[in-house]
């Protein structure tokens, strides 16, 4: 049995990194309900224990871990919240403050000349002083018995502590995130140092482990899968194939008109390539479009679409003739789920319903046990590692993520099908050029050098001029940053000279728009995407 570090989710929206981040150390890491039961299995192979973040009070609708995680005997590492609740839990005072740590702050450490000798691989890892990513409005007022402040926030408050006698650590604030200093060397010491964790998971594992789920849970029954063609469905399209046989898997590519520039075609040649046998493209815009007609607020535009997929592919699935023991087959990740309020524990907070995470018909398949999900554990770079292990193409793996409810959410305001065609040809053009350009030292091109790119079109008119007419047209927004795995983005430093050239190409050959910006908002505290 490989070692394993268990995570108790207590509904943070980056949970689910802090398991990311142990994994790609070589570390199996599990990811269970804060409240949930610490039996004999749950604990089975554990050799230390993360408590997560959480947008609750330890004083208000927290969640209480089992208080067999302090009689177990295990290494502890509690963050932000998980800290919080260590406090409470073990005797110390927590207390809302006037204001909120949030964003890089300043850490400053104090390192006696004698530490408990469990403590001090825990403080090597710290500088005199660092920036960690915080994000909390509560604080410790009184230490729980045992524990030791060994670093302060610039602020003044609790920062880094250990027991002098236990091997159980806390911090306030969150490592798993690629703005704190270090953040990762400091769960490494946790996992290797404190727990003694060796190393014996890889994606290749996970693979096995998922296609042996996926049979086990289809059984003889066919799974449809609604196919969009970008990286996420295109990876659960291969590994279905690879686990069930193309026999058993369905394809359902949808047009809803929503698509980007030359999509059918190219979802139609790639799913030919996976080898697929049942592929059924279904051209269904003239619904998309009436069903949207009217709408304007996001939440109900993603909610309109993920029930009309449904209900378009019930419809299809009577005509095909397939059983009423098919299963549903969807491409959601681990974002989609805490980013729709998802977390394993189911307390995360809502950011924005993912079409295929919030839909009421999507979640009465769920509750009857009828979605596959086989990525709703990985980040969109772990999904990318596993569609090349799966052997498809780079061109493919490589593309940019792309919402499922399309350009939808990128037409801010009431949908048209003319508004849809105009953002259309922005953003192929933004895309094409990226693809074109280089970085300046040449090493890659643009699109590559970028995590997610795309254009949107903003619910204004701005005045312009053409020819020598006075005219007015709509304004596009080009977006373009910089991920690890979706949940922090920066902006992507887009060089002057090629923004200029673009935005030009863009109001010179697309009509209806008359003025380009560029977006320079980071994630958070903005999101990815304007809906």
């Amino acid at each position: 049995m490989i070692d394993k570090i268990l995570v108790l989710d207590f509904g943070s929206q980056t949970t689910a990194l802090i398991g990311r981040r142990i994994r790609e150390m070589g570390v199996y890491a599990e990811i269970r309900c804060g409240g949930g039961l610490l039996d004999g299995d749950a604990l089975n192979g554990v050799r230390g224990i993360v408590l997560s973040g959480s947008p609750e009070s330890v004083y208000g609708a927290g969640i209480v871990p089992d208080s067999n995680v302090y009689r177990c005997g295990l290494p502890l590492f509690g963050i932000c919240y998980g800290l919080q609740r260590m406090t409470a839990d073990l005797g110390g005072a927590v207390d809302a403050r006037p204001t909120r740590e949030y964003g890089g702050v300043e850490v400053l450490m104090r390192k006696p000349e004698s530490v408990p000798p469990h403590v001090k691989p825990f403080l090597d890892v710290f500088g005199d002083s660092f920036t960690a990513w915080m994000s909390h409005g509560d604080t410790l007022t009184r230490l729980a018995p045992g524990f030791v402040e060994y670093g302060t926030s610039a602020a003044g408050f609790p920062a880094v502590l250990a027991h002098e006698s236990e091997r159980w650590f806390g911090v306030q604030f969150h490592p798993e995130v690629t703005h704190t200093e270090r953040g990762a060397d400091m769960l490494a010491v946790f996992v290797f140092d404190v727990c003694g964790c060796a190393k014996g998971w890889t994606m290749e594992s996970y693979l096995q482990d998922v296609k042996g789920e996926l049979r086990q849970r289809a059984g003889s029954n066919p799974a449809l899968l609604l196919i969009s063609g970008g990286v996420d469905s295109a990876v659960t399209g291969a590994l279905l194939l690879e686990a069930l046989g193309p026999d058993s898997v369905h394809l359902m590519y949808m047009d809803t008109g929503l698509m980007r520039k030359n999509e059918t075609a190219l979802v139609k040649t790639n799913l030919e390539r996976l080898g697929a046998r049942h592929l059924h493209i279904i051209h269904c815009a003239d619904e998309f479009f009436a069903a949207l007609s009217g709408l304007d607020a996001p939440e109900d535009k993603r909610r309109v679409i993920g029930d009309l997929f449904i209900t378009i592919q019930e419809r299809e699935v009577t005509r095909l003739g397939l059983p009423d023991s098919y299963l549903l087959a969807q491409g959601t990740l681990y974002t989609d789920l805490i980013e729709s309020g998802k977390g394993v524990g189911n307390n995360a907070h809502l950011i924005k319903s993912h079409h295929n995470v919030g839909s009421p018909l999507v979640e009465a398949k769920r509750r009857a046990g009828r979605i596959l999900e086989p990525l709703d554990k990985l980040y969109k770079d772990e999904v990318r590692v596993l569609g090349r292990l799966l052997r498809l193409d780079e061109a493919v793996v490589g593309r940019h993520p792309f919402p499922g409810p399309g350009l939808a959410v990128r037409v801010l305001g009431e949908v048209t099908r003319e508004k849809c065609e105009i953002l259309r040809e922005a953003d192929a053009i933004f895309i094409d050029e990226l693809r074109r350009r280089r970085t300046a030292d040449g090493s890659k091109t643009l699109y590559d050098d970028i995590w997610q790119a795309f254009a949107v079109l903003l619910p204004v008119r701005s005045v312009g001029v053409a020819g020598d007419a006075r005219k007015y047209g709509w304004v596009a927004a080009l977006r373009a940053v910089t991920s690890a795995d979706g949940m922090t983005a920066d902006v992507y430093p887009l060089p002057p000279k090629d923004l200029i050239e673009i935005s030009t190409l863009i109001t010179n050959n697309v009509e209806g728009i008359g003025r380009v910006t560029y977006d320079v908002s980071s994630k958070p505290p903005a999101t990815i995407e304007w809906e």
